[in-house]
């Protein structure tokens, strides 16, 4: 078995492409909300995410076939006065689950991260997405609190309907 871990390269069209598989793929999971990307979204994520300084995705290839996806975005620590990496997405293909793609692709974010001098790595995980919180405490992350008495931090949302 040959894996490949990269930077996608959003000007490639197998990246692209990959991009695109790995994410639908996700998203029609229920961790990824069980619905498709939609045809706007597929044909313009590529271009988009080049447009966005500070955005990267590493890709895994398994013999060749797109197997996981990363997406990244670069932001800004202002306690530590340093850059930082979140990661927003992190999925691997059904199919090749449980062959550790996803630790690959953290320690090439946390390579990058290091490259970039970033003080540290964010991401948010579903509570009931247990599968993934004991693999991201397996790599290191927990969640953060400034005192035992305010509990920890909560990622919220506010949805911007068009």
């Amino acid at each position: 078995m040959n894996i490949e871990v990269k930077q996608a390269d959003y000007r490639n069209a197998k990246d692209a492409q990959a991009l695109v598989d790995v994410l639908n793929a996700y998203a029609c999971d229920p961790m990824g909300g069980g619905e498709a990307l939609s045809p706007e979204v597929k044909s313009k994520l590529a271009d988009s995410l080049a447009a966005i300084p500070g955005a990267f995705s590493i890709l895994v290839y398994v013999d060749g076939k797109a197997a996981g996806l990363t997406n990244c975005f670069m932001g800004f620590s202002t306690f530590k006065c340093k850059p930082l990496v979140n990661i927003h997405d992190v999925a691997v293909m059904p199919e090749f689950r449980g062959l550790g793609l996803s630790r690959l692709m953290i320690d090439k974010v946390e390579e990058i991260a290091r490259e970039r001098t970033c003080c540290k790595i964010t991401l948010e995980v579903l509570e009931g997405n247990t599968l993934a919180q004991a693999a991201y405490r397996k790599f290191g992350f927990s969640g953060y609190e400034l005192n035992e008495a305010d509990g920890k931090a909560m990622f919220w949302e506010k949805s911007l309907s068009e």
